[in-house]
């Protein structure tokens, strides 16, 4: 007695799961979906533009006319400075500005030539090189300097040595803002 209550029990779970199936239910889960419009976005801006040509000035402030002509002695202190126009737009936007071509491949070495900066200025009030974005454009001086070390040359220590100070210029690199770290090329 106790196989046939439990197979007629059996055969009612069945059935009522035939009927479910088969047209009289589902047994989909509830869903719903709404539509949404996130809109679009627009992409920043980064640059850097040479306004006018840079100027070189020795120790005492005198401008050089023709840096390719100079001939420079131990002790020596040269700097560099070049206007430019920057613009950075976007949220988060920052941006350093670099000295490229200061380097050994163009005669500048740390027991030769001790190579300074960029330092930034703007109306000529001084500011870090962290820029952040702003509304239109940036008028940016940046300053390097060149000082052509004594102390290392003894006798004819770099007599007649070659400085290619033509290839020095200022990139300007995004960072990442607040970081102050240059993201991989």
């Amino acid at each position: 007695m106790k196989n046939t209550t439990l197979i007629k029990g059996s055969a009612a779970i069945a059935l009522g799961a035939a009927l479910l199936l088969g047209g009289g239910g589902t047994l989909a889960a509830w869903n719903a979906e709404a539509t949404t419009a996130p809109g679009t976005i627009v992409a920043g801006d980064l640059n850097v533009v040479k306004t006018v040509n840079g100027v070189w000035k020795d120790r005492a402030g005198t401008v050089i006319p023709d840096i390719s002509a100079y001939k420079v002695v131990p002790g020596d202190k040269l700097t560099f400075t070049q206007d430019v126009d920057v613009t950075l737009t976007g949220d988060k936007m920052a941006a350093t500005i670099v000295a490229v071509g200061a380097d050994q491949a163009n005669g500048f070495t740390p027991t030769n030539v001790a190579v300074t900066g960029p330092s930034l200025a703007i109306n000529g009030a001084p500011v870090p090189n962290n820029l952040t974005a702003s509304t239109g454009i940036q008028k940016v001086t940046a300053t390097m300097t060149f000082e052509f070390l004594s102390a290392n040359a003894t006798g004819r220590t770099d007599v007649n040595k070659t400085y290619n100070l033509g290839n020095v210029k200022f990139t300007l690199q995004q960072v990442v803002a607040g970081s102050g770290l240059v993201p991989a090329p």
